[in-house]
């Protein structure tokens, strides 16, 4: 009897060590110190790469296409307006897409109740291990050897299978796991539906991109509390994204900017809209048909700013390679394992030159 109560002191005292220790951790977050503090040293970007001046053109020409009209006589003309805005930005909105407004509300009620939660709630899911399925973490995957920050703290966990995936969900809030899975459910099948339509633009059986191609599913979700000085620092530094195809709800308050002929321009938060950008995959699959470009997140000094991306890509033991049939001559890019891909991704991140030279074939 006392060598059981014993065990049950030890195992108590083994998790308060634990807890204690994820709650140190998280005071790396920035929404747990940045209250009235000035901006660190180790945030404020080189003068070369700060945002400077944030007045910046709000994007009124990336599209922004009706999917309504996918299921009627203008399936073609909508087709050939994806296919456009993939080719000249990389990105565009989309509207009546199908994804229920009043699932999109509540799911970004979720995203920001969870970043709002004390922190004893959220401690154990802390981690700077990338290998850790479902973790909270701030600023990037490199930041214990980064010399410059990101101001955001970021929750993000794979979607799929959703069975087994969703055991190591947040427990808090309590509706997070079933508002989460629906909604999840939902924007995959909308992201599969523009892989659809992409497919069909580009010559391709409508279910190309399906399977193994579109079976990785991750939610990243970021958290941009109000910045002392958004002039200096950046919530997320340029790049491209590595996989497929990305859906970004991006709420009400804008920071998403999209480098564009020479300049940043902003991506104007619209009522009810997915924001939807063409990844490192798709433009190699389609041999430069399609393009992936740099964006980043600029932050600011009045509002917390949450969106949530999901990003849809191969599996791991997926061999990417330019599609035969869109090879006009010679194959921009060679043959790879996409694991080999994220490798070489996440040591280069922010240079996406570097990233995209190791898989081109020269000319």
């Amino acid at each position: 009897m006392i060598s059981l109560i014993f065990n049950q002191i030890f195992k108590l005292s083994a998790t308060t060590s634990i807890i204690n220790s994820h709650i140190q951790e998280m005071e790396k977050l920035v929404s747990s110190w940045c209250k009235n503090k000035p901006l660190p040293e180790s945030y404020i970007f080189p003068p070369e790469t700060r945002p400077g001046n944030l007045v910046v053109p709000t994007c009124n020409s990336i599209p922004v296409i009706d999917l309504s009209k996918a299921e009627g006589q203008n399936r073609t003309h909508t087709v050939q307006q994806i296919l456009k805005a993939g080719q000249e930005y990389g990105f565009f909105q989309v509207v009546n897409h199908g994804v229920p407004e009043s699932l999109m509300n509540e799911s970004m009620d979720v995203f920001k109740e969870f970043f709002e939660m004390p922190w004893e709630d959220k401690a154990m899911l802390y981690s700077e291990d990338p290998k850790n399925s479902c973790r909270l973490s701030t600023s990037s995957v490199n930041y214990a050897r980064e010399k410059i920050h990101h101001w955001r703290d970021n929750l993000r966990h794979p979607c799929h299978p959703l069975q087994s995936c969703i055991k190591h969900w947040p427990q808090k809030p309590t509706r997070y796991r079933e508002v989460v899975a629906t909604y999840t459910i939902e924007a995959k099948k909308l992201g599969l539906r523009i892989l659809e339509l992409v497919s069909e633009g580009l010559g391709l059986e409508s279910r190309y991109f399906g399977d193994k191609l579109s079976e990785s599913e991750i939610l990243s979700i970021n958290h941009y509390p109000p910045c002392p000085d958004p002039s200096l620092t950046l919530g997320v530094a340029k790049h491209c994204d590595p996989n497929l195809l990305t859906l970004l709800h991006q709420g009400d308050v804008g920071g998403l900017q999209v480098f564009n002929n020479g300049e940043w321009i902003g991506v104007e938060p619209l009522h009810d809209a997915f924001v939807v950008n063409i990844g490192n995959q798709l433009q190699i699959i389609s041999n430069n048909k399609l393009k992936s470009v740099e964006h980043r997140v600029v932050t600011n000094s009045r509002v917390a700013r949450t969106s949530a991306g999901l990003f849809i890509g191969p599996s791991e033991d997926s061999i990417i390679e330019p599609e035969k049939s869109l090879v006009d001559d010679s194959p921009f890019y060679r043959a790879f394992e996409f694991k080999d891909f994220l490798l070489h991704y996440f040591a280069n991140l922010e240079d996406n030159e570097v990233v995209m030279g190791r898989f081109k074939l020269q000319a």
